[in-house]
């Protein structure tokens, strides 16, 4: 299935390149929401749009209708797509929801919004409220994660379960590589130049899935683009106070996968997890980094099903 995928692409990038005058980067912009378009479709998931107040969020959803549903919810400048090779295999039992939070992705940036973790679990739970779906699972990477246990301690009626995976939210007792950048007053989320994101991205998986150099250069791009943008929402997330004194509110089943090469967010941050949080179900995965549901999806998503299944 994949070969072809890969040879539809292609046949699909020479056509339009023929008929197209594009820059560089634009060209692997193309070829990735392309092959990401593709692909979550054979996974079945499409991409809906929702109106949820003060934004209009865009959003996959697929699986069984009417089924349980699991929120998955992605991490600071990314977007839904990181979730689409781990929601494969939960598709067929659940109703599988996985929106690009405000100001990511394809859901629109407005300056006079709020990016805070309380902002956008409200929206979630806005969108939510428009779909009729009244309690949900919930997974989340880094701010992703973040997010899934706010929202469990902000709305318990509605938490079914939450998960985070290598989530932002407390300060680690050992800092990360991240953090010792910020101590010197760089941030490397702020990317001004193609070096600059040659540099990041190694730091956001140990083991990341190809991605061909014109992707990558695209990717750097867009991030360039929208550095301004990512600035303000990063201020907005770290106005909001630390995790730390409300984590012994979360009373849903709750479980947290991280990855121990994780180079953002250090491991040692488990500990303050399950200091506050001591029924809380914990998975170590060596070998992997921020990310591991990109890393290894298949492992992740072993490890989430169990998890989900022992309910």
């Amino acid at each position: 299935m994949m070969k072809k995928l890969v040879l539809l692409v292609v046949i699909l990038l020479c056509i339009f390149t023929a008929t197209t005058v594009m820059t560089y980067p634009r060209v692997g912009q193309w070829l990735f929401e392309t092959v990401a378009s593709l692909e979550s479709s054979i996974y079945g998931l499409s991409t809906q749009q929702q109106d949820v107040g003060d934004v209009s969020m865009s959003y996959y959803r697929g699986g069984k209708q009417g089924a349980p549903v699991i929120v998955m919810i992605h991490g600071y400048t990314s977007d839904r797509t990181v979730w689409a090779r781990f929601a494969k295999y939960f598709t067929d039992d659940y109703d599988v929801i996985i929106p690009d939070l405000a100001g990511h992705g394809e859901t629109p940036y407005d300056p006079s919004l709020s990016y805070t973790q309380q902002a956008q679990a409200e929206r979630i739970a806005a969108l939510l409220d428009r779909l009729g779906i009244e309690k949900v699972h919930l997974i989340g990477n880094s701010m992703g994660g973040y997010i899934s246990a706010y929202f469990a301690i902000a709305y318990p009626e509605r938490t079914l379960s939450a998960a985070m995976v290598d989530p932002a939210g407390v300060i680690s007792p050992t800092p990360s590589e991240m953090d010792k950048l910020l101590a010197k007053g760089e941030n490397a989320f702020e990317i001004s130049s193609f070096e600059d994101f040659k540099n990041f991205y190694p730091m956001t998986m140990a083991q990341p899935p190809f991605l061909p150099k014109i992707v990558l250069d695209a990717k750097a791009e867009e991030y360039m683009q929208r550095r301004e943008r990512y600035a303000r929402i990063g201020n907005d997330i770290h106005t909001e106070p630390r995790l730390t004194d409300r984590l012994h509110k979360l009373q849903a089943p709750s479980l947290l996968i991280w990855g121990d090469q994780d180079r953002l967010i250090d491991v040692s941050a488990v500990a303050v997890w399950t200091r506050e949080v001591p029924a809380m179900k914990v998975e170590v995965m060596k070998g992997y980094g921020h990310m591991p549901m990109v890393e290894a999806p298949a492992e992740s998503a072993s490890i989430y099903r169990e998890f989900l299944g022992e309910l």
